[in-house]
């Protein structure tokens, strides 16, 4: 058996219509840089095959599919196709140059005073993974944050790949079941119990290995629109065991509820829990479990720019300088504007409410 027949090979390519392929082949070889790696026939050429830039491209006259658009993503797309970001071939292919690892985003927050209430029966999608989500800031405040609550009613293994998120902040706290999960440079698999959270800090590389029945987590991301990418290579867990790493700054956070030291909130009538997510994202973002404490509450206000608290437990009601009063209950969701005099009213003894603040560190005044 010969070496030819030893090692099968496949290859792919796109199909393009022309009408004058002598017309294609400077542009596709001289503008964008490809090669030409086939033409047929010698007498009268047709058909052409062009590679380059992980593409291969069949140029072929009288092809019935319509020209398309070709996307070229280049880290440096100023000294490519002499800076020019939109151009098309002779045959009518449209080509588009873009930056390969375009800079992130962060919209401007467009405050609003927000109540999503469970009762109210928001749609459970279907989303990466066969994950729930069910979205607890509709308008996401301009596009600046995204808080999800994610269920995946059918425990067991999670068909999830290794992949990281481009992301300004992300916080997946854990509110029912368990869930276990493999981060880069932090050791074996973690188990994400009732009361726990991570944060993981921007593009660490994890996946989701296994869940309980009937998990239930809080995902909040920065910003709302964010991207999600596969990692082929690496494997995890990662031979380096490597707490102090940084991401963009920020440290990656397990924080468990069994190990919480409870104090003083700074709303009065509260105490809190703190996840220690402000002091390892160095002020990004703040992250509390608060409960009922001694005292009254009273009405206050805040400067942080982004303000989203999520009930847990129990019950307590939502008061705000001319608005109706809300009854919120577990699974209920309000954000508040900076700004505006709020009081949470009327606590049960038995509240818990997730707190999440972006910066981390801001200031409270009361009236």
């Amino acid at each position: 058996m010969t070496s030819r027949q030893n090692h099968s090979q496949t290859k792919a390519e796109i199909r393009l219509p022309t009408q004058e392929l002598r017309d294609d082949i400077p542009f596709f070889t001289k503008v964008l840089g490809m090669r030409m790696d086939m033409i047929y026939p010698a007498d009268d050429p047709r058909v052409a095959v062009f590679s380059g830039h992980g593409l291969r491209v069949r140029i072929e006259k009288d092809a019935p599919e319509p020209p398309g658009t070709l996307r070229i993503l280049t880290d440096r797309p100023d000294e490519f196709a002499d800076g020019q970001r939109a151009l098309v071939a002779p045959n009518g292919t449209r080509v588009e140059i873009e930056e390969l690892d375009p800079p992130m985003v962060m919209p401007e927050t467009v405050h609003s005073f927000v109540v999503r209430r469970l009762k109210d029966q928001a749609p459970w999608i279907i989303g990466r993974a066969g994950m729930h989500y069910r979205d607890l800031v509709p308008d996401r405040l301009g596009g600046s944050i995204i808080a999800s609550h994610i269920r995946i009613p059918d425990g067991g293994p999670v068909p999830d790949m290794v992949h990281f998120h481009k992301v300004g902040f992300q916080l997946i706290f854990c509110i029912n079941g368990w869930v276990d999960v493999v981060y880069e440079d932090q050791g074996n698999k973690l188990r994400l119990t009732t009361g726990d959270c991570f944060i993981q800090p921007p593009e660490i590389r994890h996946r989701v290995l296994e869940a309980s029945d009937n998990v239930q987590v809080i995902e909040i991301g920065v910003p709302a629109e964010h991207v999600t990418e596969i990692d082929h290579e690496m494997r995890l867990p990662t031979p380096h065991f490597r707490p102090e790493r940084e991401w963009q700054g920020q440290r990656f956070v397990y924080n468990q509820a069994k190990d919480a030291v409870w104090q003083q909130f700074r709303l009065p009538g509260y105490i809190c829990r703190d996840t220690t997510i402000a002091e390892n994202t160095k002020g990004v973002a703040g992250v509390q479990v608060v409960r009922r404490g001694q005292g009254d509450p009273v009405w206050t206000s805040h400067d942080t720019d982004i303000h989203f608290t999520f009930v847990m437990n129990g019950e307590v009601t939502l008061k705000g300088e001319g608005r109706d009063p809300f009854r919120l209950e577990q699974g209920d969701a309000f954000v508040i504007p900076p700004g505006m005099f709020t009081k949470l009213d009327e606590p049960t003894d038995d509240v818990e409410l997730l707190e999440v603040t972006l910066p981390g560190t801001f200031e409270t005044t009361l009236k």
